[in-house]
């Protein structure tokens, strides 16, 4: 055997093995690579996962659109449609202060609570908060809610109350001191200072698949508003992970607090988040459908008179969790009843600035990207009783303001986890197709190569 066969030989062989490491390091890789991230998304000291979930992470901005009334003398003397015009945004950071009392225990769960609080950043929003704004007096809508309308009425006219009132932004959203209750009021008082949770959460140590999954909210596993097991259900996590490695035709599922009950998102589509592909979930259309549409949310309709009967989609009464005569919705009632639009004039739904939606990297399950939109409201209707109310004609679901709670991967925790993770991915793909193609095209060659030599030395025997 001559010497130029034997290279050719020898570069098939080197080829073959070539290629063969690289197709076997595909699930070899696969193994490394699933097995790095399931070490690194359970949360214990050490792990990238636990560092993001420790610190407050990526500033958290909430942005408040309120609604002011044009008319409010016309409403009340002639029962005319209220319109409305949009003010906002007004913009705080809130999340800002890291988890308190982080403990771990022994069966794989850590609890926690998350303060609250929040800052006015004048560079993000159109106006100051001294802005005045004339918008329904929650105190009236409230008594009108909840105690009898005589006495409602006697309360109101005592105290020369009536059913719009104008305030500053921060007098409405964090707190003023109501003239008819005699105590501090405001769509979101108290704030500053309190906690959600505490909440209790799986570390996924031992079953990676349930990590962040909530155990207890509140020292509860299940709620007790609804007076139903599903809709008293706690599932899922609190949103800002889930377990690795997402299936996208599997919804995601999280519990959010200001909602009282458990929702899901469904998968929308790929996204590029700087340059780092996600997964954009979002809620469906029907989360707050009406029963007849969806009937899961049979169990959330408590009041008949709020709901039509359970006819009416698009708002969720959350009075027995809040204690208060609340109606949440999605923004400017999207995907609401018509009659939610028809009783009030000026709000125009459009579900790219009105829709709640999450961006996960798939892999790993971090939530890297998200904007959650809720709308508070509360009713107030006709009432012989209550003065005045006397000329208001229909019951209506009033939108007091809307806000959307935002968070987005900043740069350097991009350029970290590019490096940290997605590198070492593409470092090995690099590896993978070079030794497969440099094998594949080495083999190619040389079994070419000891063919044509073959050939040629049949060639000069016969010769």
């Amino acid at each position: 055997m001559n010497r130029l066969k034997c290279c050719f030989i020898a570069g098939s062989v080197i080829g073959a093995v070539a290629c063969a490491l690289g197709i076997i390091l595909i699930p070899v890789g696969d193994y490394v690579i699933g097995s790095t991230i399931k070490k690194e998304a359970v949360l214990e000291e050490g792990t990238t996962a636990y560092d993001n979930w420790m610190s407050a992470g990526a500033p958290v901005y909430r942005q408040f659109w309120l609604f002011d009334v044009q008319n409010p003398d016309d409403v009340l003397k002639n029962g005319s449609i209220p319109q409305l015009r949009e003010k906002g945004p007004y913009t705080y950071r809130t999340r800002y202060i890291p988890k308190e009392n982080v403990t771990f225990y022994q069966n794989h769960t850590v609890s926690f609570l998350l303060p609250s609080g929040a800052i006015f950043e004048p560079s993000m929003s159109v106006g100051a908060e001294e802005d005045m704004v004339t918008s329904l007096n929650i105190a009236v809508a409230g008594v009108y809610n909840l105690v009898g309308h005589v006495m409602a009425n006697i309360m109101i006219q005592v105290s020369k109350s009536s059913l719009f009132h104008t305030r500053t932004v921060k007098e409405l959203l964090w707190g003023y001191d109501d003239p008819m209750m005699k105590t501090q009021l405001g769509v979101f008082y108290p704030y500053n200072g309190t906690y959600d949770g505490p909440y209790n959460v799986f570390t996924g140590k031992d079953d990676i698949s349930k990590v962040s999954t909530i155990d207890s909210w509140n020292n509860m596993q299940t709620l007790s508003y609804w007076n139903n097991t599903y809709c008293d259900m706690i599932n899922g996590t609190d949103g800002s992970s889930f377990s690795p490695f997402l299936d996208k035709k599997m919804p995601l599922y999280f519990f959010s607090s200001d909602i009282c009950r458990s929702v899901s998102a469904e998968f929308e589509g790929s996204v590029d988040l700087k340059g780092i592909t996600v997964y954009r979930y979002m809620l469906p259309p029907n989360t707050f459908a009406a029963p007849s549409d969806n009937p899961d949310n049979r169990c959330y309709c408590i009041t008949n008179e709020t709901t039509r009967n359970c006819t009416m989609a698009g708002v969720l009464d959350i009075r027995g969790c809040k204690g208060a005569p609340v109606l949440i919705s999605l923004p400017h009632f999207l995907y609401g009843s018509k009659e939610l639009l028809e009783l009030v004039d000026g709000l125009n739904p459009n579900p790219e600035e009105h829709s709640t939606y999450l961006d996960v990297e798939p892999m790993t399950g971090f939530t890297l990207r998200f904007a959650k939109r809720l709308q508070i409201n509360m009713m107030y209707g006709p009432s012989k009783e209550i003065k005045i109310l006397n000329k208001v004609k229909e019951n209506t679901i009033f939108p007091i303001v809307w806000l959307n709670e935002t968070a987005a991967l900043d740069d350097e925790t991009a350029a970290m986890i590019k490096a940290e993770l997605f590198s070492r991915v593409d470092t090995l793909e690099t590896v993978q197709i070079v030794l497969i193609s440099v094998g594949a095209v080495m083999l190619v060659l040389s079994l070419i190569g000891v063919c044509v030599e073959k050939r040629r030395s049949r060639l000069s025997y016969v010769g």
